[in-house]
């Protein structure tokens, strides 16, 4: 695989609505990099599935993932709690991880010559994807406050669902991810804790900021 050289990589793994996706998002912006939720891939697949039961299978999905365009991974369908939580099995089979392995090891190391470098997020970013990474995270956040924030975003886009449904779904996607026997959601030891139960968006992201200028700095 054609890797740039001399890029600035970035790697985060979080349990789902602990705000990686947001800090992320941010983080690359300041920094001018290419951001990939790799969430939102396996989200786009559930949908796929979800959409198109019959035609379903490990073709289809490498035609679909070989022409994923940011446009399909802002779908705001894909934020259904029904496709959170089919995301989360299917993330458990090996076809289709080798398939979006693929995708996350090319933006990883070769992000489009505009960009600085890169950005990705996911469960297994820091130790599977990018393991030599400038900067590794793990940001993590209070369950009932990361089911808060996830309900209020179900509510934002006129979800009809509950609190307690919500809350009974991030548990079931933390069991799977964390105890999945394929690439599980794990924090290595060189990757720095972020618990952002108790930070808003604006701290947290300065907060980060300081850790990658410092050494940037240097």
């Amino acid at each position: 695989m054609k890797k740039r050289k001399n890029i600035l990589k970035i790697a985060i793994d979080s349990p789902a609505a602990a705000g990686a996706g947001t800090i992320g998002r941010a983080i690359s912006k300041h920094y001018n990099l290419f951001y990939l939720d790799t969430g939102k891939i396996y989200r786009y697949i559930a949908y796929l599935k979800l959409n198109f039961p019959k035609k379903f299978n490990n073709k289809f999905l490498k035609s679909k993932i070989s022409s994923l365009n940011k446009k399909d991974l802002s779908n705001k369908n894909l934020l259904t709690d029904e496709v959170g939580t089919l995301a989360s099995l299917l993330a458990k089979i090996k076809s289709i991880r080798k398939i979006v392995h693929k995708l996350q090891l090319t933006f990883a190391y070769n992000p489009p010559k505009k960009y600085r470098g890169s950005c990705l997020d996911g469960r297994d970013i820091t130790y599977k994807i990018v393991p030599d990474a400038d900067f590794k995270f793990y940001i993590t956040a209070n369950i009932k406050i990361r089911a808060q924030r996830r309900f209020k975003e179900l509510k934002n886009l006129k979800k009809n669902i509950s609190y307690g449904e919500v809350l009974k779904s991030i548990k079931k996607r933390d069991k799977n991810d964390l105890n999945r026997k394929v690439s599980p959601l794990k924090k290595t030891k060189d990757s720095l804790l972020i618990n952002t139960t108790n930070l808003n968006k604006r701290a947290c992201f300065l907060k980060i900021k300081k850790i990658i200028d410092r050494k940037l700095d240097k």
